[in-house]
């Protein structure tokens, strides 16, 4: 048992090593993590023959945390203008992707049929992680709402691939009908979706009326929702990853206390839950028969990213109208293969059927072709199709965008009566913290040093520590309730542990008293508080 431990923080801290090594040459971190897999099992050649069943629930446990996180970090201001083209893709162009590289393997590869369309369907999701987290070093933005459509589409569709994987191994051991196949379907979606929605509000009703002070009761509570998303509906027949998507992307775009050590929490949790499926591929996989399937995969590869993703693409997102082809282009080439692919191919490898043709070990080479080639080319490919955009910071497409950042950024115009006017910025008292970041004056961008003197009209651009106390779990946003239009603040019911501290008028901020009047279109910012066990309301302080 001491050795296994040992290798695993060996493992654990040579990925982390390499993913420092990965930012500064350009090439994605998950290609190191299957390549020291593959160096692994060298050592091991009886690996994959003894462990195949225990690596395939590994790899399920880690990729329904990898799904909920997926949801959980997709900001839905973001995604919702994009929602349909993304639920299409994620459908409709997953399907597509899988016919089209079935009836390649068929024609050109002279494979069956169902092994054919088995292929497609293992392989037809693309992969989110791999994508942003390549968007995320480079500081990639993207015009167009491109961002949050591939993160969503991306993020979505490895149910869509799950389920047509299950469909093609129970038509391969002829246990499935035409009737059952359309049952099968309604039923993953129906129960996924329904079972999905069902855990999500009943978790949000939870979290509302429930905190707790120590907040690793809170990283247990949500481990625990994210394997119940998967679970339930599984149990009933459903879609077990959808749902747990659909659960992700709920609470993560809901407010509640201790949301910021949960964005912390999970995104070590999905590290290194992709650590360990990519590794685990890498162990499984066998150099011989990698060489034997490497023309295949090639073959493959090529045909998916030239021909089947941007068919697919084409057939969903041409009929918008809105969508030109450099976008649809971009769109396209950042299909990478991933983990998803990995666990339906461990799921064909644990099927016991006999199979003409390598499907995993071919897998494997498409997911290492993919991550080198197109993870390596994502950030040339956007400025060669004119898509990157400069102004935009691809961090607002996640829901942690806010919550991820200790720094705040504030301005302030300096008036006619301001005491800061015509004085230099080493005479301005200001805390430690505080810093001058830049002054605005009229077209000028000025980075100023202590000898700069503001000028009246200048804006000044402030960065501070963002505001938390010690009993402070987060600022709420929310609109005010068109039923409380015209009242005054004083008679606004405010929730338990709940002070309203501002309002969002417009351009104009507000801090209430009990006479103001709100109105059509505020913000209401309120500030979440939980009190010790010595006082239980405001009043009682």
């Amino acid at each position: 048992m001491s050795l296994y431990l040992f290798v695993f923080a060996i493992v654990v801290i040579l990925c982390v090593l390499l993913n420092k090594l990965s930012g500064k040459l350009g090439i994605p971190v998950l290609l190191f993590f299957l390549l020291l897999g593959v160096l692994f099992g060298i050592k091991d050649a009886e690996f994959a023959d003894r462990n195949s069943w225990l690596v395939g629930d590994i790899s399920t446990i880690a990729l329904i945390f990898i799904m909920f996180y997926g949801g959980y970090g997709t900001r839905w201001k973001s995604a919702k203008p994009i929602v349909r083209e993304a639920s299409l893709l994620a459908t409709v162009g997953v399907a597509l992707t899988a016919g089209f590289l079935g009836l390649f393997c068929h024609f050109c590869l002279k494979w069956g049929w169902i092994e054919s369309f088995l292929m497609g369907s293992v392989i037809s999701s693309t992969d989110a992680a791999s994508v942003f987290s390549i968007l995320r070093t480079r500081k990639t933005g993207l015009k167009n709402n491109t961002a949050p459509l591939i993160e969503m589409e991306s993020g979505s569709n490895d149910p869509m691939s799950y389920m047509l994987t299950t469909i093609m191994l129970s038509m391969l051991a002829g246990t499935i009908s035409a009737s059952a196949i359309v049952w099968d379907v309604v039923a993953q979606l129906l129960f996924g979706v329904g079972g999905g929605l069902a855990i999500a509000y009943t978790s949000k009703i939870f979290l509302k009326k429930f905190h707790f002070r120590n907040d690793h009761f809170d990283l247990l509570l949500f481990v625990s929702i994210a394997i119940l998303s998967y679970t339930i509906p599984s149990l009933i027949g459903g879609n077990g990853f959808l749902s747990a998507y659909i659960v992700g992307i709920f609470l993560g775009n809901t407010d509640y206390p201790g949301k910021k050590s949960l964005v912390v929490f999970f995104d070590a949790v999905t590290n290194l839950m992709q650590i360990i499926i990519f590794f685990l591929l890498g162990m499984l996989a066998v150099p011989s028969a990698l060489l034997k399937s490497l023309v295949p995969a090639v073959l493959m590869f090529i045909f998916l990213t030239l021909v089947a993703r941007p068919l697919a693409v084409g057939c969903v997102l041409a009929p918008f109208k809105k969508y030109p082809l450099n976008q649809m282009g971009l769109i396209s080439f950042v299909g990478l293969r991933g983990a998803a692919s990995i666990v339906f191919a461990i799921m064909v490898l644990n099927s016991g059927h006999a199979l003409n043709h390598d499907i995993f070990s071919i897998v494997f080479c498409i997911v290492l072709i993919s991550i080198a080639l197109q993870g390596s080319l994502i950030p040339y490919v956007a400025r060669f199709t004119h898509m990157t955009d400069s102004s935009s910071n691809v961090m607002t497409t996640f829901s942690d965008f806010e919550e991820n950042d200790d720094m705040s950024l504030g301005s302030i115009t300096i008036s006619p009566l301001s005491t800061w006017k015509n004085k230099t910025v080493r005479e301005l008292s200001l805390p430690h913290d505080c810093l001058i970041l830049m002054v605005i004056r009229g077209d000028k961008r000025i980075v100023p040093d202590g000898g700069t003197i503001l000028c009246e009209g200048d804006e000044v651009i402030l960065c501070t520590k963002a505001y938390k106390d010690k009993e402070t779990e987060n600022l709420v946003y929310k609109k005010v309730p068109e039923k409380w239009v015209g009242s005054q603040v004083k008679h606004f019911p405010n929730e338990k542990d709940s002070l309203l501290v501002l309002l969002q008028r417009g351009g104009q901020r507000i801090i209430p008293n009990g006479e103001t009047v709100l109105q059509e279109g505020d913000t209401m910012v309120t500030l979440n508080r939980t009190y010790s066990s010595k006082s239980n309301s405001p009043t009682d302080k």
